[in-house]
């Protein structure tokens, strides 16, 4: 199911991609980069009306741009990404939905093109990304509140700073606010191959911390974890291997976790609490299975075990902007070093 779906998601953003940019012969990836409307006051977005399938509700539409007030920075987008959450939010079986009409879209960077009299925070030239889900970033341009971006340093890479505010800070704050991990100490993962999965094992690695990487077997395995060991991950695994007894030998050497990471639920979440260190946590911030997380009794009990949520627009809303920025600044500066090499 989960393949069918990853290749549905690709469908669907290909479709997309090219509602935005529909002249021939453009090159497109995974980030969209946007061209300017020939119209100053004009600018284009994928807007939909109601809910229902992407590629049936999402519309490409001229709409106008208003005039910068006070507080008000205009911004030319310069790329967004498709995220499942995007879709999900155009369904309308997200757990955040905006007003429709709306445009799609809640992850990008933009570059500041001018700003009121009363924007502090930034100037023209800034790279922005948005503070909070819901902004509606498939646009060539736009008139935001000053206190719905936050700005980042436009020395990393484009394709990193559209994806900065998602995938890698959903990572960081797991790996921060549940467990008081120490450098040797151990977490582990399902969908590790994932934009978060990714993420974690590199911010986890910068850290000091130890990974075991679960992910479904498929032919170029090997290939795959290749590449994840390459990123920083000491473990890849597969989700049959992680239920034989024989993988009890690689705790001999590696601790065992006190944190998991649970993309997935249902069976895969249930092999990861098995091999969660007793009092420890495990923490799931998607379902891609779509079957429910099953914890047994005993682990609840004679283990102790922890069973969190996460979900990064609620961080989001409960914290102030100074705390947003203090992450995009913690995780930028991982950038910096090189250790995020891949936010995808």
């Amino acid at each position: 199911m989960r393949v069918s779906r990853t290749r549905w998601l690709a469908r669907t953003a290909a479709l997309l991609r090219r509602r935005l940019l529909p002249a021939p012969g453009c090159r497109l990836s995974a980030i969209t980069a946007y061209s300017a409307s020939a119209d100053p006051s004009r600018v284009r977005a994928l807007v939909y009306e109601h809910h229902g399938h992407p590629t049936k509700v999402v519309e490409l539409k001229d709409l106008e741009l208003p005039a910068v007030g006070g507080s008000d920075v205009h911004v030319k987008m310069l790329a967004a990404p498709i995220n499942p959450s995007d879709i999900n939010m155009i369904q309308g079986n997200y757990g955040l939905l905006p007003t429709l009409p709306a445009v799609g879209g809640n992850e990008g960077v933009g570059q500041v093109v001018a700003v009121g009299s009363g924007v502090t925070g930034v100037k023209p030239g800034d790279w922005v990304i948005p503070a909070a889900a819901g902004l509606g970033t498939w646009r060539t341009e736009a008139v935001f509140n000053e206190e719905a971006l936050i700005a980042v340093p436009s020395d990393i890479p484009l394709q990193s700073a559209a994806t900065l505010g998602v995938n890698p800070c959903t990572a960081y704050r797991m790996l921060m606010d549940f467990e008081q991990l120490r450098q040797g100490d151990s977490v582990i993962q399902n969908a590790s191959n994932s934009g978060v999965g990714q993420a974690v094992i590199q911010i986890a690695r910068a850290l000091g911390l130890r990974t075991i990487n679960v992910v479904r077997d498929r032919p170029d395995i090997q290939t795959l974890a290749d590449k994840l060991k390459n990123l920083g991950a000491e473990h890849v695994i597969t989700e049959e291997e992680l239920r034989k007894p024989e993988i009890k030998s690689l705790f001999k050497d590696t601790p065992q976790p006190r944190l998991a990471l649970n993309c997935v639920g249902g069976k895969s979440s249930t092999e990861l609490l098995r091999h969660l260190a007793p009092g420890g946590t495990m923490v799931t911030y998607g379902g891609m299975a779509k079957q429910p997380v099953i914890a047994s009794v005993s682990l609840l009990i004679f283990k102790d075990l922890k069973l969190r949520g996460f979900w990064l627009s609620q961080w989001k809303k409960d914290h102030s902007p100074a705390s947003l920025y203090r992450c995009d600044f913690n995780i930028t500066t991982l950038l910096k070093r090189r250790m995020l090499r891949e936010m995808r």
